[in-house]
């Protein structure tokens, strides 16, 4: 069984930088995408970023504005979020899916870590 375990997140002030890590526990190269989604309080889970484990590849959401950034070392996917704003606040999710589809969409990931929460102070 694959599964996810996040880590990295705490409570920094407007401006501030933290570093996510989504250690995949199994093979994988197994899955096609590993992403990072977030939950902002209130609302639904957004997706932000995504890595195409064969490759590497990754894909953002316009709205980061090239302040996040994602990657891949062996099994750990790491996303190193810099210039953080209050508007980030939220709970952050890496998720992963095997069959490919629509990149962030949250019903495509089949399965999900537990979330890491991530505080921003203006």
């Amino acid at each position: 069984q694959l599964q996810l375990l996040e880590s990295g997140g705490g409570s920094v002030q407007s401006g501030g930088s933290l570093r996510l890590r989504c250690k995949v526990l199994g093979d994988i190269s197994t899955t096609k995408w590993v992403a990072w989604f977030r939950q902002a309080p209130g609302k639904g889970r957004e997706g932000l970023a995504a890595l195409q484990t064969s490759d590497g590849e990754p894909t953002y959401r316009r709205t980061l504005e090239g302040r996040f950034t994602i990657s891949e070392d062996k099994s750990t996917v790491y996303f190193q979020m810099d210039d953080l704003k209050p508007e980030d606040t939220g709970i952050y999710y890496c998720a992963a899916v095997f069959t490919g589809g629509s990149l962030f969409r949250e019903a495509n990931y089949d399965i999900w870590g537990q979330g890491t929460q991530v505080n921003v102070s203006s």
